[in-house]
This record gives structure tokens, C-alpha cells and sequence, in this order.
């Protein structure tokens, strides 16, 4: 039987928001998938904007290919916190997958999230 345990995102300081520093790839590393195989993490990840103005943020979803790697989309401005990343798997290997994220602008973007590891 599987079992389920959530957790913050792995480049979280307690549970508190990663900010977006990058401008471009390779971004802000937000999580770190596990080396042990088998081992599932579904990612949760909720961005929210500071600016008066929307800013594009790229997710860069275990390597920096575009298009195959990245997820892109503009956050409104003051708008709350918006889903980014629905619940999407990594799954453990000897080469962790990372992810990572870029906006437009640096320090403006800040993304809030957990991680349910399945094992």
C-alpha cells in the first residue's frame, strides 16, 4: 500500500515562498525531486505577484528545453495566488529532476506551494 506525506517545496525555508530571482534559464531552483526510484512527488505550486503590473513566469519542469521542458504564463498583478503547477509528478531516480522558474522581472514573482511524496 502506498503511502502519502506532505511537505514544503524543497527550496522553501519553512514553508514560506521562494522567490523568482532568475530573469532567465536556468531558473530559481523551487524543488528538487528524490533520488531514491520509485519514490513520487506531486507538486503543487501556486504563484503570487507584488507588482502593479502582470509579469510572465517560465517553469522550467526538470531540464530547459523549450517547449518540452517549460510551462509559461502571466501572473496578474495583485491578483492572489494563482495555480501554477496542478498537482504534476516527478518521479525518483539516481538524477533527481529539478525544478526550476524565471519571470520577466526579478523579486516580483513569488511562488507558495507542497509537495505530496508518495511511496
Amino acid at each position: 500500500m502506498a503511502t502519502f506525506s506532505k511537505t514544503k517545496l524543497s527550496a522553501s525555508t519553512d514553508g514560506r515562498a521562494v522567490k523568482v530571482v532568475a530573469t532567465a534559464t536556468p531558473g530559481t531552483t523551487i524543488h528538487t525531486g528524490s533520488s531514491s526510484a520509485g519514490v513520487i512527488h506531486e507538486v503543487w505550486i501556486y504563484a503570487v505577484n507584488s507588482d502593479t503590473a502582470g509579469h510572465k513566469l517560465t517553469i522550467e519542469w526538470g531540464g530547459t528545453t523549450a517547449p518540452d521542458d517549460t510551462i509559461e504564463v502571466t501572473v496578474p498583478a495583485e491578483n492572489g495566488l494563482m495555480l501554477i503547477v496542478p498537482g504534476l509528478v516527478i518521479i525518483g531516480n539516481a538524477t533527481p529532476l529539478v525544478v526550476k522558474a524565471f519571470a520577466d522581472a526579478a523579486n516580483l514573482v513569488l511562488l507558495h506551494g507542497f509537495v505530496n511524496v508518495i511511496t
